[in-house]
């Protein structure tokens, strides 16, 4: 049965992904997208729990009248149809927390943020390089994984947490009021000043939360940074001062720490005198309605154990609001990252790129990076089919920028560049690059085997086809006496994060059979 659950939402959807809303709400609404029937059905069942639960502190007042009143001989035979009531009412409540927790921990819980971190990571693909050149890598990754984890807490705060709450209260109101309206003032009274308490930080916690969020981003990006340049880093003897770099951003994150925690003693502080006022306020009106004989045993009873019941949600729904307002600082840090429209994409229209002879025509291109002067300025460039070309110049004049627009990295800003007669702009990015093999000057290897290295650029090919590739880039020798820390050998052998593993010479072999 577990399983049944956990497989009826699908973590992993194929098909295109619309942009996401740059909007906080309307991005929350938006990523629930296959998954709203089931947080509907949670939400359903959590108000049926609530419900339950000031209901039975009703029939635990009626119980004590019972007792109260009726002698134990005769307690069975005068309300047995009650009591047999009651003990089905009991029985109902395990039916209901089952059902609600298979729903929110077995199909929810794991597999509707995989979902979106699954949505998002896809989006992150599909972004620009220029766009990777003004973030951190690690900073990008963190939002993927941190805002997936933010948007489920808010729903399962809004829609599981802050439901109970709601129905329990409606219902409690009710109860109350149906021993005697006057019990319902101190509750009233209790209810308009904790939401002016709430009122009050809330807002206050939600703002220092989104900074916190961006702080720790931040200090994970350069954190994360140090790590990934570790060779620069101690080829320049430079630890103390990537330590002092990191800790700037920390001691940011730190101050947002202490501005947060400020507003959660007050929060606290706040909520248990609230709390004591109400239990006094509540037991003492209770108790004098009794002394004139407008409310029994019972009733006194049921109000002052909802009175106590109410200090511990009250302590509980102060710190889900805390945690909902942070989460939602979360997302709307997250919200800013994973919603910026994608600079370079396919038109409607776009096709498959055919490669018939490989003749490369640059016609009147100029690009600029976004800056004022031109890198290119109306460059007419062709290279007809089978030509060897080197491009030869000072740094920055523009050599890697061509490349770069031949593999559309970057949109020409004027002019356009044509592959067989076909402008490139109009055809699938995928199909373009797939028909173009490139040998960087940083060959960067994926932190996997060497086979999945040399497989990238040809997923399909055979085993004896990725041999001879490596036989062809003189990679084939050393690969087999290669060994990483786990015992995998030669092809199946790890080469560390960006193939550190490896020297420089020995990652060029490997990225140019990769080619």
């Amino acid at each position: 049965m577990l399983r049944w659950f956990e497989n009826l939402l699908n973590p992993f959807p194929v098909g295109e992904i619309a942009p996401p809303p740059k909007a906080l709400w309307q991005f929350v609404w938006a990523s629930t997208l296959g998954s709203r029937q089931f947080i509907l059905m949670m939400t359903l069942f959590t108000a049926l729990i609530g419900g339950f639960e000031a209901l039975l502190f009703a029939a635990m007042g009626k119980v004590v009248d019972w007792l109260s009143k009726t002698s134990p001989d005769l307690l069975w035979a005068t309300e047995k149809q009650h009591l047999l009531l009651f003990a089905g009412l009991l029985l109902l409540s395990p039916i209901l927390i089952a059902t609600q927790s298979l729903i929110k921990h077995q199909t929810l819980a794991g597999n509707f943020p995989m979902r979106l971190r699954w949505n998002f990571h896809r989006l992150m693909l599909g972004q620009s390089m220029s766009f990777y050149q003004d973030e951190f890598a690690g900073r990008v990754a963190a939002k993927v994984m941190q805002t997936a984890l933010a948007v489920r807490d808010v729903w399962f705060i809004v829609a599981d947490i802050l439901v109970f709450v709601i129905i329990y209260f409606v219902t409690m109101v009710v109860v109350v009021g149906h021993f005697n309206a006057m019990v319902m003032l101190p509750f009233l009274v209790w209810v308009v000043l904790y939401i002016s308490s709430l009122s009050y930080f809330v807002p206050r916690l939600a703002k220092v939360s989104q900074q916190q969020a961006d702080a720790r981003s931040l200090m994970t990006g350069r954190i994360t940074d140090a790590y990934t340049n570790i060779s620069t880093v101690k080829l320049f003897s430079h630890a103390g001062r990537e330590a002092n770099y990191a800790q700037y951003a920390m001691r940011e994150f730190l101050t947002k720490v202490h501005a947060q925690m400020r507003y959660v003693t007050g929060v606290e502080v706040m909520n248990h005198v609230l709390n004591m006022l109400l239990i006094i306020a509540t037991s003492g009106v209770a108790l004098w309605l009794w002394i004139k004989g407008e409310v029994t045993v019972g009733g006194v009873a049921a109000v002052t154990a909802m009175a106590l019941r109410l200090n511990g949600i009250s302590h509980w729904v102060m710190w889900e609001m805390t945690s909902l307002y942070e989460q939602i600082g979360t997302a709307q840090d997250g919200v800013n990252t994973l919603s910026l429209t994608h600079q370079i994409t396919d038109t409607v229209e776009a096709k498959p790129l055919v490669v018939s002879t490989g003749d490369i025509q640059f016609e009147q291109v100029s690009f600029a990076y976004g800056l004022q002067t031109n890198v290119l300025q109306t460059l007419n460039m062709h290279i007809k089919p089978g030509e060897k070309v080197g491009l030869v110049g000072r740094s920055g004049v523009g050599k890697s920028t061509i490349v770069n627009l031949l593999l559309r990295f970057y949109d020409v800003e004027q002019g356009r560049v044509l592959i067989d007669g076909q402008d490139i702009k109009l055809v699938t990015q995928n199909s373009l690059r797939s028909q173009i093999g490139m040998v960087t000057q940083d060959t960067s290897l994926l932190h996997r085997s060497v086979r999945d290295n040399i497989l990238y650029g040809r997923p399909n090919a055979t085993e004896e086809e990725m041999i001879n590739a490596a036989r062809r880039a003189e990679a084939h020798d050393f690969i087999l006496g290669l060994r990483d820390a786990k015992g995998r050998m030669a092809y199946d052998a790890h080469v560390g994060e960006r193939g550190v593993k490896l020297s420089g010479g020995q990652r060029q072999r490997i990225a140019i059979a990769r080619v």
